[in-house]
């Protein structure tokens, strides 16, 4: 069992007052349903390129190489659930990875986790905006390629496409905004007609009989092999399962135990994965998937099913987009606007953050902040975004990396001596080997996006959005030292963990113990 020198509660007593040290934020309410927030998982993680890549990742894999890129994509995924699933139920407060970070490595490991959550969210919520425009343009494109504006990075700019974006980013803004149940039913529903659309249509593929299986040979690309073929589509995994980690961001409002996080989250990857499979499967099974790959066409998903069940399956394929699409939009302003509250309860921004919307009790003015953000995406263009988009998946897969080294930090062998004052569940050789398998994948997928070469590395634009991104991130984190320096780390702990729990109130008195070096064996 861990000693320290001093009793862990008169350290808190004893702690300097300084800038909102006097009161606790005010809390969420607690009003997400289970299914809400499985919702909110699969609805961010399946979004327009299930239904528009496939025929990309049929080039890139092959029938094989992208359904076992997948299943292991999902499989990798999995094992960093763990850490989430122990992490959320031991921390149930908004921010999530950021608070992790807090917990385990302090307030500046904790902004950086924020600042690259903040990024990677801002701009799936700008790319989904985007994705929408991008659907009526190839739906409907003599009605939107009109009032031509210019032309940014090869991508034409038309004001029709401009207007579905903003609108969108303002309906998704307004409605979470006023309320977190609100934005949950409309997540849920949406995410059970994208599960009927997906359905019926490889229902209706498979069992057409113009269909065949003999249109997904060969089950390679020409002249690749098996393992390259299967690790350029596992390189995708982070940015194609991105949004299952939003649960975290929403733990502080769950109306159940966050014990049923894990359950919530195992059952969105495999359904996410189920559902790029299903699509990956219809589309090579429509036509000789290697002519559709080597087609040219704009959108080679549609010309596939709309080849095999007509209008109907363009009408399915719309459903499913807008729902995805939607969905997604949806779920990242939730996890962004919770980012932004966490960093603002931390003072690591402005506290305004930290605000509650006084009626509808929803953290309205990060949402504005995300609403404002984005306005200014859709004047860009589809090409230029993508430059930025593309860099956000290390923002996300930094956060991997901090869920799963604090819950390797916090797990402790069974062979130890109990200590009265632990945590529910941190006993756990099996879930400290699994955590510490977690960081190694979120490891390895930020080199292959990160390594020249590699299957999933970033191009030399998005590198470059990335180093200005940090280099603002240092601009603002050193603009706001002299306030900080007003707060005790635990301060900061009990500002973003809150009281009402006393474990969590230990814990967080035994990191800053520990921070200090005020814990004589690691506790």
């Amino acid at each position: 069992m861990s000693k320290s020198i001093e009793n862990p509660a008169q350290s808190v007593a004893s702690a300097p007052s300084g800038a909102g040290d006097g009161q606790q934020p005010e809390r969420m309410a607690k009003t997400l349903k289970p299914r809400w927030v499985f919702a909110i998982a699969l609805g961010s993680a399946v979004g327009w390129g299930a239904f528009i890549l496939p025929t990309d990742w049929l080039a890139t894999g092959g029938p094989l190489g992208t359904l076992v890129g997948f299943a292991l994509g999902a499989g990798l995924m999995l094992v960093i659930a763990v850490s989430y699933g122990f992490l959320i139920r031991t921390f149930p407060v908004s921010g999530g990875e950021l608070a992790y970070a807090l917990i385990g490595y302090g307030r500046v490991h904790a902004f950086f986790a924020g600042w690259f959550l903040t990024l990677g969210y801002v701009c799936i919520v700008a790319l989904n905006a985007s994705a929408l425009a991008l659907l009526f343009r190839k739906i409907m494109p003599s009605v939107i390629e009109q009032g031509y504006l210019y032309t940014v990075a090869g991508w034409d700019v038309y004001l029709p496409e401009i207007i579905i974006s903003v609108t969108a980013l303002v309906v998704f803004g307004i409605l979470n905004i006023r309320g977190t149940a609100l934005s949950g039913r409309v997540q849920y529903w949406a995410c059970v007609l994208m599960i009927i659309a997906v359905a019926a249509i490889i229902i209706s593929v498979v069992f057409n009989p113009t269909t065949h299986f003999g249109n997904m040979s060969p089950a390679l690309p020409d002249g690749v092999s098996p393992v390259a073929a299967i690790i350029a589509i596992v390189a995708i995994a982070p940015w194609a399962f991105i949004g299952f980690d939003n649960v975290p961001q929403a733990a502080e409002e769950f109306d159940f135990s966050p014990a049923k996080a894990l359950r919530l989250i195992v059952l969105a990857i495999v359904t996410a994965a189920a559902l790029y499979m299903a699509m990956l499967v219809s589309v090579s099974m429509a036509e000789p998937w290697q002519a559709l790959a080597n087609s040219g066409s704009a959108w080679g998903t549609a010309d596939a099913i709309t080849g095999v069940i007509g209008g109907s399956g363009l009408l399915l394929l719309a459903i499913a987009i807008t729902m995805g699409v939607s969905t997604g939009l949806n779920g990242f302003y939730v996890s962004a606007s919770r980012v932004l509250m966490a960093m603002g309860r931390a003072q690591m921004i402005p506290p305004i953050f930290a605000r509650l919307h006084s009626k509808h009790k929803t953290p309205h003015i990060g949402i504005i902040a995300v609403l404002i953000v984005c306005l200014i995406s859709p004047w860009f263009g589809r090409a230029a975004l993508t430059w930025v988009v593309d860099m956000s998946s290390i923002g996300v897969t930094i956060a991997y990396l901090y869920t799963c080294l604090c819950a390797f930090r916090i797990f402790r062998p069974t062979h130890e001596a109990r200590d009265p004052e632990a945590l529910p569940g941190m006993y756990s050789t099996t879930k400290k080997v699994l955590s510490g398998v977690g960081a190694a994948i979120a490891i390895i997928f930020m080199l292959l996006l990160l390594i020249p070469g590699s299957p999933g590395a970033l191009g030399p634009q998005s590198l470059i959005a990335l180093a200005v991104w940090i280099v603002i991130g240092v601009v603002f984190f050193l603009s706001r030292i002299r306030h900080n320096r007003k707060l005790t780390d635990l301060q900061v702990d009990r500002l973003v963990l809150g009281d009402e729990r006393p474990a969590v109130t230990r814990f967080s008195e035994r990191a800053q113990l520990r921070r200090e070096g005020r814990l004589t064996t690691d506790g």
